[in-house]
């Protein structure tokens, strides 16, 4: 299961130049319910990625600052800085995995 983040410890990873991957999502939507369980499939196969979630509800400064355009979303962190790679389609659990890997 994806740890629930708060923007406190997402900006404590950031600022210890950490690397991580952060899945954007909002409680009532669908389709950020099945990315969940892709990701959770995902993180058993990847454990060594450090991977959090948080409701953009909760964060909507940093949705801005980061220019989400929809949910759901999974961020990529190298050493704090966020790479351009947004994934906003989470074709398939193969997908993702070969993305992550």
């Amino acid at each position: 299961m994806l740890n629930e983040w708060s923007e406190q410890q997402v900006n404590k990873l950031i600022q210890e130049e950490q690397s991580f991957c952060l899945y954007l999502y909002t409680p009532m939507c669908g389709t950020c319910q099945v990315a969940s369980r892709m990701l959770m499939v995902v993180q058993e196969l990847v454990p060594n990625k450090t991977m959090g979630k948080c409701d953009l509800n909760y964060i909507p400064v940093k949705a801005r600052e980061w220019e989400i355009e929809s949910v759901p979303c999974l961020l990529q962190f190298e050493n704090g800085k966020l790479t351009d790679a947004r994934i906003y389609a989470f074709k398939s659990v193969e997908h993702l995995y070969n993305t992550l890997k």
